[in-house]
């Protein structure tokens, strides 16, 4: 597992919050989807990543497929 630059590990990580939905995470979410956008990171719950799947993967380039 990696860490970010000045990340000690210590701190007490803030919830995950879906930015479609709002759905506040309960503990960690390893099946959320995470995108990276204007350099701000926003996470999406399974019921979100899941209704909007074509609209994720038709921004992607094919080499990604």
């Amino acid at each position: 597992m990696t860490s970010l630059p000045g990340d000690d590990g210590d701190a007490e990580a803030e919830p995950l919050v879906c930015a479609r939905c709002g759905t506040r995470a309960e503990g960690p979410q390893p099946t959320w989807a995470c995108s990276l956008e204007n350099g701000v990171r926003q996470y999406f719950c399974d019921t979100c990543s899941r209704e909007n799947l074509r609209s994720i993967e038709g921004r992607l380039d094919s080499a990604w497929w």
